[in-house]
């Protein structure tokens, strides 16, 4: 893989029109908001200050007219972790301006299987995301412009075969 000297920060700091993200995983648990999660997985109620960073800088962003969005790729029955990251994680995201979609493969071949949860922004640079077998973040590679077009057809590809994330949590959300 060809690197880039920018980083993934580097990327949400000067993209100009659009940011996605493709989640293959059914647990990041091991990644961040651990204290959120077992507050979660123990009953209690979402603190009004969860998620507030990311929030901040969603409507950075979007109050400029720049899109976020992201496609998940996954199973049902829901993992823990993912009833918890769309419950509380995407709902809480969705009120900084970010766009989710599902795309569920339960009883049907997963058509982006091989593929690496990533970044791609303005369609131009991609950060590949690596994590560990129990969902714990490795760090991220970014790629030059000459993968660009690779991973917007992997985007493409999902967003097709997608649903909104409200119309999906209406039917199958906890």
């Amino acid at each position: 893989m060809t690197t880039s000297s920018r980083t993934l920060g580097d990327l949400f700091d000067t993209f100009q029109r659009e940011a996605f993200r493709l989640e293959t995983l059914d647990d990041y648990s091991n990644s961040g908001n651990v204290d959120a999660y077992h507050a979660f997985l123990a009953g209690e109620p979402q603190p009004d200050d969860y998620n507030a960073g990311w929030v901040e800088e969603l409507r950075s962003h979007t109050g400029k007219g720049k899109r976020v969005y992201r496609a998940h790729i996954l199973r049902r029955p829901l993992t823990d972790y993912l009833r918890f990251e769309l419950g509380w994680g995407y709902q809480k995201n969705m009120s900084g301006g970010e766009e989710f979609y599902i795309l569920d493969v339960t009883g049907k071949p997963n058509p982006l299987d091989a593929v690496p949860d990533f970044w791609l922004f303005d369609s131009e640079y991609v950060a590949v995301m690596n994590y560990d077998a129990t969902g714990r973040y490795l760090g991220s590679e970014v790629l030059g412009p000459e993968r660009a077009a690779e991973f917007a057809q992997h985007r493409d590809a999902a967003l097709a075969r997608a649903e909104p994330f409200t119309e999906w949590w209406a039917k199958y959300g906890a």
